[in-house]
């Protein structure tokens, strides 16, 4: 396996050495920032129980929302696919964009004009100091990778970290197929 550097528009995978870490158990980021001073993702594989509709009254939409990750869980973020849709958003990588003008985004969201699968809302982000990340990447916590698929925001997220594990190969593919609770087995 190829070790990349950290950059936007890769995958933060966990390795199986985290599993009992309640924050990044089996994620995968994708990662939307990454600079001298540090780089922040989303884990994009973690659905909450909430749609948008539970969160904000005035969106008439019942996309999922998922952990983004244990930073500002409080804040709703967004990334997306519809940069001539919502003004100011930010390019990360392979058309994909981060936020944008969010009453313009309401609008869209309410006429209905916007796809789930052009579109994820995440609750809170992953956020690591540049000297972190590259501590837990040297302690094997992760491990980076291209994405590789056409469209992120369109992949199921239930499999997503078990297909990374099984792309990896050796005994990576007996940890993802492991239980989710070890205990239980």
């Amino acid at each position: 396996m190829i070790e990349l550097n950290p950059s936007k528009g890769k995958l933060l995978v966990s390795e199986p050495s985290i599993l009992n870490d309640k924050s990044f158990n089996r994620s995968v980021i994708y990662l939307s920032e990454h600079n001298k001073d540090g780089c922040i993702g989303f884990i994009i594989n973690k659905p909450t129980e909430f749609i948008l509709n539970d969160l904000i009254n005035e969106i008439n939409c019942d996309f999922k929302i998922y952990n983004g990750g244990p930073v500002e869980q409080e804040n709703l973020y967004f990334i997306h696919k519809l940069p001539n849709l919502i003004p100011n958003s930010i390019e990360i990588d392979n058309d994909i964009y981060w936020g944008g003008d969010f009453d313009i985004l309401t609008e869209l969201l309410n006429d209905n004009t916007i796809k789930p699968t052009d579109i994820r809302f995440f609750l809170g982000y992953s956020g690591w100091s540049e000297s972190q990340l590259k501590e837990e990447l040297k302690e094997s916590t992760w491990t980076v990778v291209e994405n590789n698929y056409k469209n992120i925001l369109e992949v199921e997220s239930v499999d997503i970290w078990k297909n990374q594990l099984l792309e990896f190969g050796g005994e990576y593919k007996i940890w993802a197929n492991a239980p989710k609770n070890p205990n239980l087995n």
